[in-house]
């Protein structure tokens, strides 16, 4: 018999419904969300990100958004580390902890337990490895793990993975699991999917997203930063600073490349099993709710 606390988790793709979900259950079971999101633990960086507004949360508390400053650092491990204490006060207070998030290697990291080095970085290795261009860091990675798994064009995973070689560590995370895992997914067929894709981006537009990295770059946030946080940021700024030339011509590019993105988060959850994928054509909410109790009374 499994004894160790129950965790709820609810991850899929962008644009699939996953933050309105999360806040439906926690309603119905009184819980609390710690979202599983590499963007949203900055600070300013809503519209981009797709951050949870305070009027849709609907009173219920988030964990792990906006906690960091505009460029700090910020990694899995710190996540995790933060995660870990957030969900341990969910429980405290006799609550029910909702995982939610589309960042597959954050949910992974909690989910699975990932046991990692407290080790302070090289900062001076860090430095090196950020004059490199992404192609040439996964060169070097390859060079040193000819058989890593890790997407070539996820430039801030292959330099985690190098500084952790660098470091004396094993690059593949063991594994030991603090909680048992319900895994629910959300998303929707491929063309749904796309179509959700571009209308949130146009109504992220119309909501004013390309003024927010205006104002973010403008605050102090670097150009190499926004490049990093990928998608809505890196191309918004690439039009910003006249990479590309018109407005249309970086929504057609963005939504391409969020597109993209979906379809590499859709192979990385596949993987996984365990998840159990709700039929979004239905009645989601009560499909998860019966999982849920089932799950909680086992």
């Amino acid at each position: 018999m499994n004894t160790l606390p129950k965790l709820i988790v609810i991850e899929g793709t962008n644009a699939s419904g996953k933050s309105g979900l999360g806040v439906e259950l926690a309603l119905r079971f009184g819980g609390e969300i710690i979202s599983a999101d590499s963007r949203q633990v900055f600070r300013g960086f809503d519209l981009g990100s797709g951050k949870i507004t305070p009027e849709e949360m609907r009173g219920v508390p988030h964990h792990l958004i906006d906690i960091c400053a505009p460029g700090e650092f910020f990694s899995m491990h710190d996540f995790q580390r933060l995660a870990y204490a957030a969900i341990d006060g969910v429980r405290a207070r006799g609550r029910i902890p909702f995982l939610v998030g589309g960042t597959g290697l954050y949910v992974a990291s909690v989910t699975d337990g990932y046991v990692m080095s407290d080790r302070a970085p090289d900062l001076a290795y860090r430095d090196e490895l950020e004059k490199k261009t992404t192609p040439e860091l996964y060169d070097m990675l390859r060079a040193l793990v000819p058989d890593v798994e890790v997407d070539a064009k996820n430039r801030n995973r292959v330099m985690r993975m190098l500084e952790k070689i660098h470091d004396g560590d094993d690059h593949r995370p063991h594994s030991c699991p603090r909680y048992q895992c319900l895994k629910l997914g959300v998303t929707w067929e491929r063309e749904i999917l796309k179509e959700r894709i571009d209308e949130r981006l146009e109504k992220r537009m119309r909501a004013g997203m390309v003024d927010e990295v205006r104002r973010l770059l403008e605050g102090g946030a670097s150009v190499e930063f926004m490049y990093k946080l990928g998608l809505e940021y890196r191309f918004i700024t690439q039009y910003l600073t006249g990479e590309i030339a018109t407005e249309e011509e970086m929504c057609a590019q963005l939504s391409a490349a969020i597109k993209r993105f979906a379809k590499r988060q859709m192979t990385w959850f596949r993987r996984d099993r365990e998840i159990h994928w709700l039929d979004m054509h239905g009645d989601p909410a009560a499909e998860a709710e019966a999982l849920i109790r089932t799950f909680m009374n086992q």
